[in-house]
């Protein structure tokens, strides 16, 4: 890819800088603009930023949604240079470098940054969202919340009014940080947290089963981080299937090649795509949408469009810098201070990617973590599990957000006990009572415990059956 190191002609004596995405890339950016002499327009579709890697606990019921989210004004109430705007960029005009929004307006500026990251991909089988949802946002993780906590809920009604219950499989789709974080909170959540919570189920009797179709689960990590992975796993109980490929995603089951095996709730963890930004760019994408740019971070032909995060293709020493969180910052920083050299009359520099490494949590002691600085090391175990916690509350933003946390995690540790254990909207779980040889479930029928019910049986009276215990 050429190098572009021409810096835009400014015409204003403060440049006007707009930020599309209030995420890590975008905050970042807009954090270190705040303090140089431009005006900053921040565009967002959601009044909040999200601390994506703590997702997976809000949809696990560890935290609730405020402990790691903070609205994008608080953040920015204080940098009278910045201003804030909730809406969505449906086009860009780059020739007369000029946003169009979701409202009708249109937005000029001098330089752009784009950090709107990525979305969830289904390899061309969007139906599958509908049963398997995936987790990017806040929402998404409520509703992953509802799904998960609601299966315990119908197996505990289901065995009051009849005495047996479908079986409690989760299914998680994809093997990477994601994925492998899902499948064990799913597990301790039913073996450790909700063990004194029912009275005529055993929710430790559940069933997670993790599906990644490439040989081995977090395939970016080293192979020795993998294998711990896959052992802290099935200590906590996580049935790990590599090399198996799902072939179709339906309400109750998901397919693995040609055979069927029954879930409550099926997890989607197995892909991403870049926002729809990049394409609207009019310059070269990849396979993901994302945007091809230069060391630079611009795309071809514009020096004055920053692309970072998930919706950059930026490869140093011929691989391709992650879409993590880490070089997302890191670029956000540099976009700004590319700016900041225009303005100075300096030539700019190129971006350089420090890898600090990558963690994964698993559950309750158990991580892994790819350690590059201020030291090489591979951890797993209770050491990885700690620097984990270390590591993101250090990063969360907001004062508040950390202490929060902090106790939040405390009491869990030492109560076993999750307070955010809330299910909200519809009652209704797809493909419950759908798994083979179930009878349907009638969800919205009223529950008489003054009639007479079949006498209560203990969970494993009721013969298990199921199509994965076919599978290697």
């Amino acid at each position: 890819m050429a190098e572009i190191s021409t810096p835009p002609s400014v015409k204003a004596a403060r440049p006007r800088v707009v930020v599309v995405g209030g995420g890590f890339a975008g905050l970042s950016a807009a954090m270190a603009l705040a303090d140089m002499k431009v005006d900053v327009t921040l565009i967002d579709r959601r009044n909040h930023h999200t601390f994506q890697p703590l997702l997976y606990q809000v949809a696990l019921a560890v935290l609730s949604p405020a402990d790691i989210a903070q609205p994008i004004r608080t953040i920015f109430s204080k940098k009278r240079n910045v201003e804030v705007l909730m809406d969505e960029v449906v086009g860009i005009e780059a020739d007369s470098r000029t946003l169009l929004l979701h409202t009708g307006a249109k937005i000029s500026y001098d330089y752009l940054i784009l950090g709107t990251g990525s979305t969830h991909s289904y390899f061309g089988h969007d139906d599958w969202a509908q049963n398997a949802p995936g987790l990017k946002t806040i929402e998404n993780a409520t509703e992953i919340r509802r799904r998960v906590l609601l299966a315990f809920e119908l197996a505990e009604r289901e065995m009051v009014e009849t005495g047996a219950h479908t079986m409690l499989n989760f299914v998680v789709i994809g093997g990477g940080p994601t994925g492998v974080e899902l499948a064990g909170a799913i597990s301790d959540i039913s073996k450790l947290y909700m063990r004194h919570d029912f009275r005529h189920i055993d929710p430790s009797k559940a069933r997670v089963i993790l599906i990644e179709g490439s040989p081995r689960i977090l395939a970016a990590y080293p192979e020795d981080l993998s294998q711990k992975a896959v052992q802290q796993l099935q200590q906590l109980g996580v049935e790990v299937h590599t090399g198996q490929s799902v072939s179709d995603v339906k309400p109750g089951y998901v397919m693995v090649g040609n055979q069927r095996m029954d879930a409550v709730v099926t997890l989607w963890a197995a892909g991403v795509q870049a926002s729809p930004l990049g394409k609207m760019l009019g310059v070269p994408t990849d396979k993901r949408g994302c945007a091809m740019v230069d060391i630079y971070l611009n795309p071809p032909g514009h020096p004055e469009i920053f692309v970072c995060g998930d919706l950059a293709h930026v490869e140093e020493a011929g691989r391709q810098i992650p879409g993590v969180a880490q070089p997302a910052m890191q670029m956000g920083r540099h976009a700004a201070q590319e700016i900041a050299q225009d303005m100075a009359g300096k030539p700019r520099t190129k971006f350089h990617y420090f890898d600090k490494g990558d963690m994964a949590t698993i559950g309750r002691h158990a991580a892994v973590a790819n350690v590059q600085w201020p030291f090489k090391a591979h951890w797993s175990g209770t050491l990885a599990w700690l620097s984990w916690v270390s590591v993101h509350l250090f990063f969360l933003v907001g004062f508040r957000n950390r202490l929060f946390v902090f106790f939040s995690w405390a009491w869990t540790y030492l109560t076993f006990n999750r307070g955010a254990r809330l299910i909200t909207g519809s009652p209704i779980l797809p493909g419950w009572g759908q798994q083979e040889g179930i009878r349907p479930q009638i969800l919205d029928a009223p529950l008489d415990l003054t009639s007479p019910r079949p006498p209560v049986t203990a969970l494993s009276s009721r013969p298990e059956r199921s199509e994965v215990e076919s599978l290697p």
